[in-house]
This record gives structure tokens, sequence and C-alpha cells, in this order.
């Protein structure tokens, strides 16, 4: 027998996730009345397991957090995707900096002057 997992209206978001804009901002809870989702049969152990143990109350906390999570990951995609875009053009209007043996010889002097010099002005910790 095929089980499906059925949900009547998006779940509101917590206090946190709606400080960021959805990334669906077209879809609303009156566009989604209902939705079938077909799980592997490993999936479905998977949340079984979860409700059991009870560390999610049932199939709907399921797919929430799998949705949330989803939902943070192409946050984060879409995040590294404009900053390769703006270190792309920074490199295009000649802001970079070419990297060379030498220059990475100097960068870890630079380093190592930086921590020395910090290291100098701590307090000493002698009990």
């Amino acid at each position: 027998m095929r089980r499906m997992l059925t949900f009547g209206r998006v779940p509101s978001m917590s206090e946190n996730q709606s400080q960021l804009a959805p990334l669906t901002p077209h879809l609303s809870a009156s566009t989604l009345n209902r939705m079938e989702v077909q799980l592997t049969p490993d999936q479905k152990a998977f949340v079984r397991q979860a409700i059991e143990s009870g560390r999610l109350h049932g199939e709907e906390d399921a797919i929430q957090e799998a949705l949330s999570l989803w939902e943070e990951r192409e946050r984060t995609r879409a995040e590294i995707l404009a900053a390769v875009d703006a270190a792309e053009a920074s490199l295009a209007r000649g802001d970079g900096r070419a990297i060379t043996k030498e220059s990475m010889r100097e960068l870890a002097d630079e380093v190592k002057q930086r921590g020395r010099a910090r290291l100098a002005n701590e307090p000493s910790s002698s009990h």
C-alpha cells in the first residue's frame, strides 16, 4: 500500500525565519491548499522512526523540517553565488591581487608580524 503525506496549509514560519525573505514569494497558504508527497520506503521508515522516538510529532513536522532545511540551503547557495558574482566583478574591474609564491611569502610574513605584535601587547598571564 502506498502512503502519501498530506497537509492542508503551509505552516507558519518561526520567528527567526520570518526575518528572511521567502524564496518562493509567489506561493502562499491560499495558493497551496493541499499537497501530496510520495516517499520512498527508506524515507517512510526514517520519518516513522523519528516520530516513534519522539523527535517529531507527525509526518507534517518531517515535511516542514525538510523544507526549512532545503530553503536554508538554497539561501546559502544564493549568497555564495552572489559572492562569486561580486568577486568576478571585482576582478573584472582590476581590483584583484596577483598570487605568486613571493606574494604568499609576503602575506605570511605580514601575518606573523601582526601576530607577534599582538602577543607582545597582551598582558602576561603569570600567577
